[in-house]
């Protein structure tokens, strides 16, 4: 597993990151093919197209944050993150200590950028 440091060293890897993805909406382009609305903003047309994004994933506890390539035949996770305890704190507490699979935003999203020196609207 890549660890910040080399994420962050990876201009390539970096510069690719879907930061809007969802794990939904990942699920939706790359294994509901049929379910595609050609209108959007992405067209998956074959097993080489590839997004990478950020999930929190609270099955576990720390919860924990996990960037993932998925394309049409896997999603494989590139990178496990631990948040500080404060956030995952704050984290927890927000999501009703459910688990689950979750995208990246608010807090979580703003220090991730922030671990990768990496600003996006």
């Amino acid at each position: 597993m890549m660890k910040l440091e080399e994420i962050k060293n990876n201009k390539a890897l970096l510069n690719s990151i879907d930061w809007e993805m969802t794990p939904e909406e990942a699920i939706r382009l790359y294994l509901e093919w049929g379910n595609n609305w050609a209108g959007g903003n992405y067209v998956i047309r074959s097993q080489n197209d590839v997004t990478y994004y950020f999930v929190v994933n609270t099955w576990e506890q720390p919860p924990k944050v996990y960037l993932i390539r998925r394309n049409s035949e896997e999603a494989e996770e590139l990178a496990e993150i631990d948040m500080p305890k404060d956030l995952s704190d704050r984290y927890l507490k927000a999501i009703g200590y459910t688990k689950g699979v979750y995208s990246i935003e608010g807090e979580v999203k703003a220090w991730i950028q922030n671990q990768l020196d990496s600003v996006h609207p």
